[in-house]
C-alpha cells in the first residue's frame, strides 16, 4: 500500500522462492510502496517466464499508486545460486537449475572438488559452478546467467552483468575481482560467464527497453545481491557486530564482519556489501524440527504459556534427523531431543532452548573464526514474533535485541541503491 509521503527514489525487484515483490523507497529508506506476486506452484516458480511475470505485475501495481519519474536507480536480487543458459538473444535454452538442484552431472562435482580452492564457495554438492557447467554445455548456450541477472537484462540492461554476491558460488574471485583462472581446469569456459560488478555499483542508465517499461530517462540499473544479502540489509543492520538471526524451517545467523571468513568446512562463506563482509552459517536446526510434533495450533495455545525465566534445564540439540553443517560440522551429528517430558509444554519450551543454544554457539562460532563478538541482534522469520522465545534468546546472548526495519527482501535490495547512489555518485 502507497503512503504517498514522500517521492520514490529507489525500486528494488526480490526473487524469491515463492515470489516476486518489489519496493520504493524515498531518498531518506523509508518505504514508499510495496507490491507482491506471489508464484502459483512450485512448478512454475522454476519458470523464467512466471519470473518475469512477476516482475511486471509488480511493476504495474505500484506504477497504479506511484510515479515512477523522480526514480533514480533500480537493482534486483535473487535466489543464490540459481542459474540459467540463455542464447544470443538473451532467451532461455532449456530448463533451469535452481539454487538447491543438485548437479545432474557427478563427474562435475568431482572435478570441483579436485580443482577448486579448499575454502571456495564453489565447491559441494549444490555447487552452483557445478549447475553453470552443466548448463554451458548444452547446444545454442552463449551466456550463464544467474536468476538476478536475467531479470536486470529483462528490465533493458544491455550487456550482461552479474554481481559479486550471486558470481560467489559459481567461483568469482572477490580479492582479484575477476573469474579465476581455475575455473577452466574445471570444465567452464569463463567466455560465457557475465562480468562482474561490485553489489549495488551503478551499471548504466535505463535503455530505450527500459523506458518503455515506465523507468524514467536519469534512472540507472546498479548491480544486485542475493535474496539472502538482500534480508540483512532489509533489517536496517549494517555496522560491524550486528547480527541478523533468521528463524524459519532453519536458523540462520548472519553478522557483519570487518574481514572475510572463509570456513568451507562449515559452510561458512563471506559476501562484501559496501563496506562491510556479510558472514554467516546455517544450521539444520529450525522450525522444520517443532513443527515435527507440533501443528499451528497447538504452537499457538502453547505459547503464551511459555516461561522463559524458568528454564527447563533439559539440554536439546534439535535437527530433524542426524547430521549438521553449522555451528558444529558432523554430517552423522545425532539429534537430542530426550528425555521427553510428559508435559508438552516443557517439551516445547525445552526444544526452543535448544535452538537458543545453537544460536548463541553459531555467533560464538563466527567469533571464534575471525569475527567480531555479537554486538546486536535483529530477528526475521516466522520465529521474529514469539516474544517468550526472544526473551529466552536475549538472556542467552547478553545483547539488545533491535527491531528489524523491515522483513522484505527488496526494501534491502532498494536500500543497496541508495547506498550505491552514495558511494558510486
Amino acid at each position: 500500500m502507497s503512503t504517498g509521503t514522500q517521492p520514490a527514489i529507489a525500486l528494488g525487484i526480490d526473487l524469491g522462492t515463492s515470489g516476486v515483490r518489489a519496493a520504493l523507497l524515498s531518498k531518506d529508506g523509508e518505504p514508499v510502496d510495496i507490491a507482491a506476486c506471489p508464484f502459483p506452484d512450485a512448478a512454475s516458480a522454476r519458470l523464467p517466464s512466471t519470473w518475469w511475470n512477476g516482475v511486471t505485475s509488480c511493476l504495474t501495481e505500484l506504477a497504479s499508486r506511484n510515479t515512477f519519474s523522480s526514480l533514480e536507480g533500480v537493482a534486483v536480487d535473487g535466489t543464490s545460486g540459481t542459474v540459467l543458459g540463455v542464447d544470443e538473444a538473451g532467451v532461455p535454452v532449456g530448463e533451469v537449475l535452481m539454487y538447491n538442484d543438485p548437479c545432474p552431472d557427478r563427474a562435475i562435482v568431482e572435478r570441483i572438488a579436485a580443482v577448486a580452492p579448499s575454502d571456495s564457495p564453489a565447491r559441494g554438492a549444490t555447487s552452483a559452478l557445478a549447475r553453470a557447467i552443466y548448463l554451458s554445455r548444452r547446444p545454442g548456450v552463449h551466456t550463464i546467467l544467474h536468476q538476478a541477472d536475467w531479470i536486470l537484462m529483462q528490465l533493458g540492461l544491455a550487456a550482461a552483468t552479474s554481481d559479486e554476491n550471486n558470481a560467489l558460488k559459481t567461483g568469482y574471485d572477490l580479492d582479484a575481482e575477476r573469474w579465476p583462472d581455475w575455473l577452466e581446469a574445471c570444465g567452464m569456459d569463463i567466455a560465457l560467464l557475465p562480468s562482474v560488478a561490485r553489489a549495488g555499483a551503478p551499471l548504466s542508465t535505463v535503455t530505450a527497453h527500459g523506458r518503455a517499461l515506465g523507468l524514467p530517462p536519469q534512472c540507472r540499473y546498479h548491480a544486485g545481491t542475493t535474496d539472502g544479502c538482500a534480508s540483512f540489509l532489509a533489517t536496517g543492520a549494517a555496522a560491524i557486530g550486528d547480527g541478523v538471526t533468521a528463524l524459519g524451517s532453519t536458523l540462520v545467523v548472519k553478522l557483519a564482519c570487518a574481514r572475510p571468513i572463509s570456513a568451507a568446512n562449515y559452510g561458512i562463506y563471506s559476501h562484501r556489501i559496501l563496506d562491510f563482509w556479510l558472514a554467516g552459517g546455517a544450521s539444520n536446526s529450525g522450525g522444520t524440527v517443532i513443527r515435527t510434533f507440533f501443528d499451528g495450533e497447538q504452537l499457538k495455545s502453547m505459547t503464551p504459556k511459555l516461561r522463559p525465566d524458568v528454564p527447563t534445564g533439559l539440554s536439546y540439540y534439535p535437527l530433524p534427523a542426524p547430521g549438521e553443517r553449522f555451528p558444529i560440522n558432523d554430517p552423522a551429528y545425532p539429534p537430542r531431543l530426550e528425555p521427553r517430558p510428559v508435559d508438552d509444554l516443557l517439551f516445547f519450551q525445552a526444544i526452543l532452548e535448544g535452538i537458543t543454544a545453537i544460536e548463541k554457539s553459531g555467533y560464538d562460532r563466527l567469533a571464534e573464526l575471525g569475527g567480531p563478538e555479537v554486538l546486536s541482534v535483529r530477528t526475521v522469520g516466522g520465529g521474529a514474533v514469539n516474544e517468550a522465545w526472544t526473551r529466552m534468546r536475549e538472556t542467552a546472548l547478553g545483547v539488545p535485541f533491535l527491531a528489524a526495519r523491515s522483513a522484505e527482501a527488496s526494501v534491502g535490495t532498494a536500500s543497496l541503491v541508495l547506498a550505491g547512489k552514495e558511494r558510486w555518485p
